[in-house]
């Protein structure tokens, strides 16, 4: 590179925006991934050897993978090359790898390629990768916010390293502030302090994004200098920020581990989780209806006849979308989520399923002649309905007589809980089963507990 093209380069540094200024050059610089730069860490022992294997780095938006891939390439002085998923194609990735076997072949320099959003990748771009990982033509460095063992081919995933990125704490954003205000490469030439109350809202609404905070600090500072203050203050910080990041991806991993955490917090009985969950996800832009859709399977799976009604509050909420949409269907979903949060708990009905599934699956019956319909002419010549008894006609509306399939034992297959409403019920099947015949049921909440 000659004076002019080094002149022409810090030209661009200087202008470039400040999340590029202030990106780390040396692993010491990296703030917020211990787990990947402390002096024991795995990658870091990796990369300072200065023989890179290829790896996949996976974490939220802003936690530094494209940093760390730089790093790994200026440790090994490899040729750095960059290449989105979003963008490149099958013919991008073999130019690169005929690039960088020429590079190994002529100058012996190995080739960083760095691919960022690889999910986004096909499985036959791929595949397109895997000739040059293999050999060692390029050190591969994929990044993605998505869960890999989803979107990337198990065959690439065997040749490459995983390590994962996380969002950065209070304390790394606080440290990446101060180094922002204070560092040359960064703002400090403007002479600016911040407010303690500025930085507090800088680092709660930031979302622990490293790239949005620093391009939010840096809007703040124009703000700052444009009203002749040194000092950036609450409001500044505000207007840069105008709203907090709400980290939701409707479409990827988060789709599920939100949606995980919902319903566990339901399962739980713990409300306010419950409702953090649902506006995430609504403020995320999730579909509603797949949210409500999940409430209502959980109102039968881990409630139901505790509180029969826990599954009225899930359609209604359902049928309360479908009227008026949202926003303002979110207080019908908020009050369904609450009511499902403190309602007594029970998977009766669930373990009844299973019990169920199982009995069929292990025998083998046909309907008893009295059982089988006999509405249609014909049927009595067939012995169809022959001896049935008809419930109505007999005390209490109950009649003991086969109900099972012919060929299988009649078995206990619900086994009432001990919560809300299902200890009543136990009593009822305690006196159903005394005529029915039937025996090895929990028969009372006392029962069920140990207890006389």
């Amino acid at each position: 590179m000659d004076l002019f093209e080094a002149a022409g380069e810090e030209r661009i540094q200087r202008s470039a925006p400040l999340p590029a200024r202030m990106r780390p050059t040396t692993i010491a610089e990296v703030v917020g991934q211990a787990a990947l730069v402390a002096p024991t860490a795995a990658f870091r022992k990796i990369v300072e050897s200065g023989r890179p294997v290829s790896m996949l780095l996976w974490g939220p938006p802003g936690t530094g993978k494209t940093t760390l891939a730089r790093l790994v390439a200026s440790h090994s002085e490899a040729a750095f090359v960059t290449l989105s998923a979003t963008s490149a194609g099958v013919k991008d990735v073999r130019e690169v790898l005929a690039t960088a076997r020429n590079r190994l072949t002529m100058e012996e320099r190995r080739t960083v390629l760095f691919l960022d959003e690889i999910h986004r990748f096909s499985k036959s771009q791929q595949d397109a990768l895997l000739p040059g990982v293999e050999d060692g033509t390029i050190v591969l460095v994929g990044a993605t916010t998505e869960n890999p063992f989803f979107e990337v081919n198990s065959p690439l995933m065997s040749r490459m390293t995983l390590f994962r990125t996380e969002k950065l704490d209070d304390q790394a954003v606080r440290t990446m502030v101060d180094r922002a205000l204070t560092d040359e490469r960064g703002l400090a030439d403007h002479g600016l302090t911040i407010h303690p109350d500025a930085i507090d809202a800088l680092v709660d609404r930031s979302g622990g994004d490293a790239r949005h905070t620093l391009n939010a600090l840096e809007v703040a500072a124009t703000l700052t200098a444009s009203r002749g203050s040194t000092e950036i203050g609450f409001d500044d910080v505000s207007e840069a920020l105008q709203r907090r990041i709400v980290r939701y991806d409707k479409a990827g991993d988060q789709h599920y581990d939100v949606v995980s955490a919902f319903i566990k917090s339901l399962r739980g009985s713990d409300p306010d989780a419950a409702l953090y969950w649902l506006h995430l996800m609504i403020e995320g832009g999730e579909d509603p209806e797949f949210i409500v859709r999940r409430m209502i399977i959980l109102a039968s799976e881990d409630i139901g006849l505790a509180d029969p009604n826990a599954l009225l509050q899930a359609n209604a909420a359902a049928q309360a979308l479908a009227m008026v949409g949202l926003p303002e269907a979110s207080f019908a979903l908020s009050q369904a989520a609450v009511y499902l949060a403190v309602a007594p708990k029970s998977n009766s009905v669930t373990n009844a399923i299973g019990a169920a599934r199982t009995l069929v699956m292990e025998t083998s019956g046909t309907v008893p002649e009295h059982l089988r319909d006999s509405h249609y002419a014909g049927a009595s010549k067939l012995g169809h309905g022959a001896g049935y008894r008809y419930a109505h006609d007999h005390p209490h509306h109950i009649v003991s007589q086969e109900y099972f399939a012919d060929g299988v034992e009649p078995t206990v297959l619900y086994q009432p809980g001990t919560e809300g409403r299902e200890p009543a019920l136990s009593q009822r099947l305690a006196w159903i089963d005394q005529i029915l015949g039937r025996a090895g049921r929990t028969r009372s909440h006392e029962e069920a507990h140990g207890t006389e």
